[in-house]
Parts: structure tokens; C-alpha cells; sequence
């Protein structure tokens, strides 16, 4: 994309984290007038900085908001509001939920563009990334040359929109990191050398992962380009919105607590939960499936409970009380009965665990506690729910 050959805009970038310093020298190296403001004080290797964001704002007719998420943007604009041009328009660039976007939309009236983009540092850097905007004509129209020097823009319907295909955007490569995380384990297990894996894998359809984010996958120093923080925020931004958990989204998140600020590709890199945590989940597998309670008592602590909601009233069993509820011998049905742990997140010596149970017409989510004690890993509690 050439570059323009004079300023049309004085731009305001507020927030300048990775992508909104990346921002704001992209639109300085096309000689649009910017200058940034960040809430940290850190502003990094940005040209030009001012620590009032009504100084930013003052003389901007565009105000571009780079920030972490809907809370953060709230904030912003609250206290840049008095200060605004009355013909100032907000660009809005970060990730947030699409019932925040909609509130910031009503807000701001026409004078807000809501425009999520997909792509990371380097998309920035080379003036490459997709931007999915939503505005009323006028204010879109006078956003579309600073939108256009970062790259290219798709027009959707409204803010709300625009933020949830963001999210569902982010669900995708969230899918695709826990997709190669999974094939490094195989082939881990299999004893391949990680290089050789690695070239193979950048010739399918990981092909494209694989290829922007090797220095990450050889354990070479790099600097994050997309946080596993930022990643897990935006997977439950899109669980809330939805009312659906991706999945996924709790080993993200788990990985993440453990380093919010470690790139994306370093969750594909996470060691396998060892086979000792999953040891009571399979003893409690085998308890459904053949009936006999002997396995719960191999899986469970002693003081354990089990709890949920049985024929609409509150239940707490002791380890007893449940065991008494399995008859020794499988269901009639149990030939078309399917059990799957869905995630397993290790903190230590504590774990949570997820299961799904089709048991015939009925589809139970199961959630554990788990503890490591002086006999291995047990199940402290469960807590489950029973599908309508």
C-alpha cells in the first residue's frame, strides 16, 4: 500500500500496549499526524507521547482506542469525554464483548466506529491486517483512510456484530493452538525429533501457525506477539456471550494464569498432564461402567462429596451414601453409554477436572476436585449437572 503524501487527520491512538504502539507508528510512517497515549506510562519506542489524554485528545478529530479489554475502554472514554472535539469521531480497534461494544455504540452515537482487528504485531508492522468495521456511513467515511493504512477493511452490520465475529475469529485460533498443542504431544510420545515434526507440520494445514510462530515452538527467545492472557480473556468474552464454553477455553485459561504474558504458540508447548492426575478419573470411569463402587472408593478421598440437583432439590452425598447408589454390575444400556474428560487443569497440588456422560437419554457435566495427598491424586469432590 503506497504511502500518502499528507496529513488528512490528527489522530489520538490511547492505549499503548503491543498492537497500539504498533498502531501509532504505523500511521506515523504514513505521515498521518499521531500522537499515543497509555494509562501504564509506558509508552515503549513510540515518536510521540503526551502523559494528559485530553492533551491526545484535544486537537484528534480521530480517536483511536487500542486498549485490553471493555472495562478498560469504558474507563478511557469516561475520562477523555469533556474533552473531546464535537466533531471528534472513536475509532474503536480493541477486543471486547459484543454487548460492550453495543453499549459504547449507543453512547457515542455516530460518531462511533467499532472496528476489532484480526492479526498480531507483524500484521500491523507490514500494514496486513483485517479489520472488521461497523459505523454509521458519515463517521465510517472519514475512519477509512486510517483503517485503510493499517489493512484491510470488511464492512459488517453493527458494533455488536463486528465484536462477536472478533471473538469467534479468536475461538478459531484458539482451536488451532490447542490443535497443535496435541500433535507435539503424539508426537512427543512417539519419540520424534521436534524439528523434523515441525517441518512436516508447516506442510498441512497447521502449516500456517507453525511457519509465524517457530522461534516460540523451538523454545527460542522471542517477544510475544498475542498473550495466552489476551487469548483466554477473549475465549470468555465469547462464553459469556454466547452462554457455550469453547473448548478448550479452561486449559487456555489454566495455562494463562500460570503466564498471562507468554505468546499464544507457548500453550502448544505445554508438557501433558501427567497420567498420575488422570489415574482417579479413570478409576471413576470404571465405576459407571461396571457398576461396582469399589472403583469410586479407588477414585475418591474418604470425606469426599458428591453434590448437584436431583428431582429439583439440592443433594450432598457422602462417599457411602453414593457408592450405595451403583448395584455392582453395568447399566442395561451400557453398551451406548460414552464418557470423555474434557479438560484437566493442574495447579500444583490441586487439580480441577471437567467430564461429559451421555448415560442414555441423559447428558451429565461432571466438575471435580481433585488433591494430590500422600496416596496419589484423589477426587476431594464433584459437583455435577444434569442436561435437560
Amino acid at each position: 500500500m503506497g504511502r500518502m503524501t499528507a496529513p488528512h487527520h490528527t489522530i489520538a491512538v490511547l492505549g499503548l500496549g503491543r498492537m497500539g504502539a504498533a498502531i501509532t507508528n504505523r500511521l506515523a510512517d504514513h505521515d498521518l499526524d499521531v500522537v499515543g497515549w497509555t494509562r501504564s506510562g509506558r509508552a515503549g519506542d513510540v515518536r510521540r507521547t503526551v502523559e494528559d489524554p485530553d492533551e491526545a485528545v484535544a486537537k484528534a478529530d480521530i480517536v483511536l482506542l487500542a486498549l485490553f479489554d471493555g472495562r478498560a475502554c469504558a474507563e478511557v472514554v469516561d475520562r477523555i469525554n469533556g474533552a473531546l472535539r464535537p466533531d471528534a469521531i472513536v475509532v474503536n480497534t480493541s477486543t471486547v464483548g459484543p454487548d460492550e461494544a453495543a453499549g459504547l455504540a449507543r453512547r457515542l452515537g455516530p460518531a462511533y466506529v467499532h472496528a476489532p482487528v484480526l492479526g498480531s504485531v507483524p500484521a500491523v508492522a507490514a500494514g496486513d491486517l483485517r479489520i472488521l468495521a461497523a459505523g454509521e456511513p458519515a463517521a465510517f467515511d472519514r475512519a477509512r483512510p486510517v483503517l485503510d493504512a493499517l489493512g484491510t477493511v470488511r464492512r459488517v452490520a453493527d458494533a455488536a456484530t463486528a465484536a462477536a465475529l472478533k471473538l469467534v475469529a479468536n475461538c478459531g485460533l484458539a482451536g488451532t493452538v490447542l490443535a497443535l498443542r496435541d500433535a507435539l504431544r503424539q508426537a512427543e510420545a512417539l519419540g520424534l525429533p521436534r524439528e523434523q515434526v515441525l517441518d512436516v507440520l508447516e506442510l498441512g494445514p497447521l502449516g500456517c501457525l507453525v511457519a509465524r510462530k517457530g522461534p516460540f515452538l523451538r523454545g527460542e527467545p522471542a517477544t510475544a506477539e498475542f498473550t495466552i492472557g489476551a487469548l483466554a480473556k477473549d475465549l470468555a468474552l465469547l462464553a459469556t456471550a454466547s452462554g457455550r464454553p469453547p473448548g478448550g477455553a479452561a486449559e487456555l485459561a489454566a495455562i494463562a494464569a500460570a503466564d498471562p504474558e507468554a505468546d499464544i504458540a507457548v500453550a502448544a508447548t505445554v508438557p501433558a498432564v501427567d497420567d498420575a492426575v488422570r489415574a482417579p478419573l479413570r478409576a471413576y470411569v470404571r465405576g459407571h461402567a461396571t457398576g461396582d463402587p469399589a472403583h469410586f472408593r479407588d477414585a475418591f478421598l474418604p470425606t469426599a462429596h458428591i453434590e448437584g440437583i436431583r428431582d429439583g432439590a439440592f443433594v450432598s452425598w457422602g462417599l457411602d451414601e453414593y457408592c450405595a447408589l451403583f448395584p455392582g454390575r453395568p447399566a442395561p444400556d451400557e453398551a451406548s453409554r460414552t464418557r470423555r474428560v474434557d479438560a484437566v487443569d493442574v495447579h500444583g497440588t490441586v487439580a480441577t477436572a471437567t467430564m461429559t456422560l451421555r448415560h442414555g437419554a441423559d447428558t451429565f457435566t461432571d466438575v471435580f476436585l481433585l488433591v494430590r495427598a500422600e496416596a496419589g491424586w484423589r477426587i476431594a469432590n464433584k459437583a455435577y449437572h444434569r442436561h435437560a
